[in-house]
């Protein structure tokens, strides 16, 4: 038998460490070739790590949450072949004044860890910790779940086709009720339990962006009413019209398009600006960022080109960009490269919000819920879909002044939706 040790390969694009957010295998567990034995994430994506033999797993050369460099030892694994070279027996350890590495530590990447049951890798589905954990919640067995993804490895999408098809099966079990407290005072229960939850992979990305913007990005956020009520009315025809060919229209193809017509005028606000060099660079080309929630966190997936795509271009590309990045199957490249943001809550929009700036932007756009109410007309009361635009701006380089000609710029389009379509 002999020791086949993997290191962290060289993910490129001068990327010199990455994090570690799941093990998909354990010390003991028996794999195959090609089986994913680790996913780790640089700035935008995450990367799956399979294994190039046949073996068993010795010892793992990090914890969850750990900052690997590239060319260090990610795992060890016996294989078939020469039998591994003996070491030397232990010394008895010697008194010095240098701390030692910690003993847990050198166990971990030198000795096999202790006996326990291993799993044949047909055995054994591949999933992440997400689908995992939404199969337990549902009362799914994954076995019993055909995987997609490389490997046969069960995406979120399988897992959602999978209950679509057989329903869920039995639930966990709820937890016990605390009990109540004696009488003779009625009182609710007591609860007293911590949940220490560690941020890591996309969680920790997430936070480490939106610091990032807070610290270096002087924010001002500049709040505007917009009448939506010709922008739905239209957008209602538009769909009667055109969804069986086209696809359905939603608010934010027409305030993509808006928002590329507003850019013509206002060059400073589609621009990215370097702390380091100080230097604004003003893009022609408009790459929408649309913030997206997903089981994960938060992400951004990119229209590039918004500027050469019309109403069901936009439609479309949202939606394709949102099903990939839910899924997990966004590409580093379509999670980066953004000129200018949109971010939404959908119904959940509130009146106002103070929208974080997507780092090293210097605009983003908040679309809030849309709600009907009195207004006053030639002197009549009328019933109006009323919409706040809450937009966020990098006062180092954008002025108040320039941030609200901008968003009126936007307001004049979405209340004279005709001006959406002249070129």
């Amino acid at each position: 038998m002999g020791v086949h040790v993997i290191k962290m390969p060289d993910i490129g694009e001068g990327i010199a460490e990455v994090e570690l957010v799941a093990w998909r295998v354990q010390p003991g567990d028996a794999i195959v070739e090609d089986q994913i034995l680790a996913d780790v994430m640089t700035d935008k994506a995450t990367v799956e790590i399979p294994s190039p033999v046949v073996g068993t797993v010795l010892a793992l050369g990090g914890e969850v949450g750990q900052q690997m460099a590239v060319g260090s030892e990610l795992i060890r694994i016996e294989v078939a072949g020469e039998e591994k070279p003996r070491r030397p027996p232990a010394k008895p350890a010697e008194p010095k004044e240098a701390s030692a590495p910690p003993p847990a530590k050198v166990a971990a990447l030198q000795a096999p860890a202790p006996a326990r049951a291993s799993v044949k890798a047909a055995e054994r589905p591949i999933a992440s910790p997400a689908v995992r954990r939404r199969a337990w919640e549902a009362g799914v067995d994954l076995q019993q779940v055909q995987g997609s993804g490389l490997g046969g490895r069960i995406m979120q999408a399988d897992l959602d086709a999978h209950v679509a098809k057989h329903g869920v099966g039995t639930p966990p079990a709820p937890r016990p009720a605390a009990a109540a407290a004696s009488p003779p005072l009625p009182r609710y229960a007591e609860r007293n339990e911590e949940e220490q939850i560690r941020i890591t992979g996309l969680r920790r990305k997430i936070a480490q962006k939106m610091q990032e913007a807070k610290r270096h990005i002087p924010h001002f956020t500049y709040v505007e009413e917009v009448d939506v009520t010709e922008l739905e009315a239209l957008r209602a025809k538009l769909n009667a019209r055109w969804s069986a060919q086209r696809g359905k229209l939603t608010l934010l193809p027409m305030l993509m398009r808006a928002l590329v017509l507003a850019v013509r005028d206002f060059p400073q606000m589609n621009a990215r600006f370097d702390d380091e060099t100080g230097i604004v660079t003003r893009h022609g080309a408009v790459h929408i960022g649309i913030a997206t929630q997903t089981t994960n966190g938060l992400m951004v997936p990119v229209v590039r080109h918004a500027e050469t795509l019309d109403l069901w271009g936009c439609a479309a590309e949202v939606l394709r960009l949102a099903d990939a990045s839910r899924a997990g199957k966004a590409t580093r490249d379509e999670l980066s490269g953004s000129t200018i943001t949109i971010t939404s809550l959908g119904p959940l929009g509130g009146i106002v919000t103070t929208p974080v700036i997507n780092h090293p932007e210097v605009a983003i756009v908040g679309i809030n819920r849309i709600v009907e109410r009195p207004v006053i007309r030639a002197g009549a009361v009328v019933p109006r879909l009323l919409m706040n635009l809450s937009s966020s701006f990098d006062h180092r380089v954008v002025d108040g002044q320039d941030a609200a000609e901008f968003v009126q710029a936007i307001r004049t389009m979405l209340e004279t939706p005709s001006l959406l379509f002249i070129n």
